[in-house]
């Protein structure tokens, strides 16, 4: 097979929201080879499933030509919907529909005849593990799940070139692993082209080649490698003794120099605004114990260097009017033999654990193992149906509304008001948890300031950009100032510029004193819990430091995992265990 196929020659494309002009694309030139993986990197807002959009005839430019396959995208654009594969972000399954059903319904809007579909089926169910779920509704899959059934709709009629955008959002480590198999086996076994977009970095690397964009321009394209050689001598891993990496990434962040500092493991990842190593007395002249240690770039690091300016960390602070200045010690959260059953299928089993004061809290596990279940009862969202609940001292089974008071919760999903502005909604949050008069006024000036939502305050929150929603619905949890903070996926699908602003703004708070227990599939962000457990199935798998648990998973192979290899690892025992059983 030969020639490109995707071609863009000077595509412009803007839209027109409440009297502005927003560019989504401009002026975009490239090329897409057969047989390649190619990955369509970006901030939130950047263009990338704009591009994604014109690609598939789905949208029309306002300049420029497209050519898919061949195919005039502009003259023929339901031809060249007919010959690829798109997989949005959202993708149409009905759930309401078994796997099967639903497979057969897209045979049938994607032509295939029906006599190769047997064939096509059980391969698809064999590549995505589905096979003993042919009869189970889409809508009681897991979120795994899920993503691998509309994978195989949209591989219903093999097509020449594939497109996805952000397939892996909410996927927990080992699903995303398997899809990127399935993805990989197509290229291999037939030549096909894929352009995917993700906000996941480390999937970046995964790829043959990259395309990095910025505000509707395209900054570059090639392997990763090409952009990772030129920072080059400008990535250290920092540690001190007798210093928390968590207080230890806040201080470098802001030392002079430095760019961008990351938790990795129990140390910080320096990304430097010059190459040379640092003298660790000039970055920070009191801490006496730093060691720095220069590493190899990665993508990620390139990515930073190229989209990060310094600034002004001020901003990105939670200053509170009250700390908590209670013991460290204190259990603000207690489940002992946690239990909630639907019917006859247990969703949690007699799960135990605790949180201290101040403490990060991971609650980690596969689609599916119960973790939002678990969430939830926490929240006083769902009864529990057995055990033991207690937060802020409350029991949950007799006075949840006494706790959720004291807790802030940030949904997995956007859940504030779509149709109303980012001012009324902040509004609005704040009286329902009793701000009136002075106090009001100053928090909703507080929220629009630290969370930099002036310039839309009077914009509908539906319309905001996802990095932007994410910080609405931040600063809606924290309007009381609550003790707890429960964050459900809060950095689900944002770009890494958001999820750092993010990460600094929970930090702030854990130093506060604010006890924040989140769940996340981002397995490195488990690095910034202090403890987390692993759910599997509905029961606890493991609990410990992010250290005892790269440490269980430590091999002769591999001596130094991450936290997404100790995860899939001690997934895959788990179900080795269960297959001998």
């Amino acid at each position: 097979m030969s020639g490109a196929v995707i071609t863009l020659s000077a595509v412009s494309k803007s839209f027109h929201r409440a009297g502005h002009k927003i560019t989504a694309l401009d002026s975009i030139d490239l090329t897409l080879q057969p047989g390649r993986v190619t990955g369509l990197i970006g901030p939130d807002g950047a263009g990338k499933t704009t591009l994604m959009r014109l690609v598939a005839g789905l949208l029309l430019p306002d300049k420029g030509a497209i050519r898919v396959l061949g195919i005039d995208a502009l003259a023929r654009p339901l031809e060249v919907q007919s010959s690829i594969g798109y997989m949005p972000q959202r993708f149409g399954l009905y759930e309401d529909l078994s796997v099967q059903e639903n497979l057969e319904l897209y045979a049938d809007l994607q032509g295939v005849p029906v006599a190769q579909r047997a064939a096509r089926f059980q391969k698809l169910m064999q590549m995505t593990s589905l096979s003993p779920f042919t009869r189970r509704l889409a809508g009681k899959l897991s979120g795994g799940m899920k993503q691998k059934l509309g994978l195989a709709c949209t591989l219903v009629r093999s097509p020449r070139l594939l497109l996805l955008d952000e397939p892996t959002v909410g996927v927990d480590p080992l699903s995303r692993r398997e899809l990127w198999q399935i993805v990989y086996r197509q290229v291999q076994e037939v030549g096909m082209g894929v352009l995917l977009s993700t906000a996941y970095l480390d999937e970046a690397e995964r790829c043959d080649e990259v395309i990095l964009m910025h505000q509707g321009k395209l900054l570059g394209q090639g392997t990763p490698a090409e952009f990772s050689r030129p920072v080059s001598g400008r990535i250290f891993q920092a540690s001190a003794a007798g210093c928390s990496h968590r207080r230890l990434q806040e201080q470098l962040s802001r030392a002079p120099g430095v760019l961008d500092a990351l938790i990795e493991g129990e140390a910080v990842r320096l990304v430097m605004e010059t190459p040379g190593k640092p003298e660790p007395e000039a970055l920070l002249p009191e801490q006496q114990n730093l060691q720095l240690t220069a590493v190899e770039p990665r993508f990620e690091d390139a990515f930073i260097a190229r989209l990060k300016r310094p600034r002004d960390l001020g901003s990105m602070t939670l200053s509170l009017r009250k700390k908590v200045t209670a013991n460290t010690d204190d259990e603000v959260i207690r489940v002992h033999n946690l239990q909630r059953r639907f019917g006859d299928f247990i969703a949690v089993n007699d799960i135990s654990f605790s949180v201290r004061r101040g403490e990060i809290f991971g609650l980690l596990g596969a689609n599916g193992a119960g973790k939002s279940t678990t969430f939830r009862m926490l929240c006083g969202l769902l009864p529990a149906s057995s055990g033991e609940l207690a937060v802020a001292g409350h029991d949950l089974r007799q006075a949840a509304a006494s706790a959720r008071g004291r807790i802030g919760y940030m949904a997995q999903k956007f859940s504030l008001y779509t149709s109303l502005s980012v001012i009324q909604n902040l509004r609005f949050f704040s009286s329902v948890y009793g701000l009136r008069g002075r106090q009001q006024k100053a928090r909703l000036e507080w929220a629009l300031t630290t969370f930099e939502l002036e310039p839309f305050r009077d914009a509908n929150a539906g319309d905001l950009p996802l990095g932007y929603k994410q910080r609405l619905s931040f600063a809606a949890a924290l309007m009381h100032e609550p003790e707890i903070l429960f964050l459900d996926e809060p950095t689900s699908g944002v770009d890494p510029l958001a999820r750092r602003e993010f990460w600094t703004r929970t930090n702030a708070l854990a130093e506060a004193g604010v006890t924040v227990l989140v769940t996340t599939h981002f397995m490195e962000e488990a690095n910034y819990c202090d403890r987390l457990v692993i759910m599997a199935e509905g029961e606890v798998l493991i609990e410990g430091t992010p250290l005892t648990m790269k440490a269980s998973a430590r091999t002769a192979e591999n001596p130094d995992p991450t936290m997404e290899d100790a995860f899939i690892q001690l997934i895959e025992q788990r179900q080795a265990q269960q297959a001998t059983a």
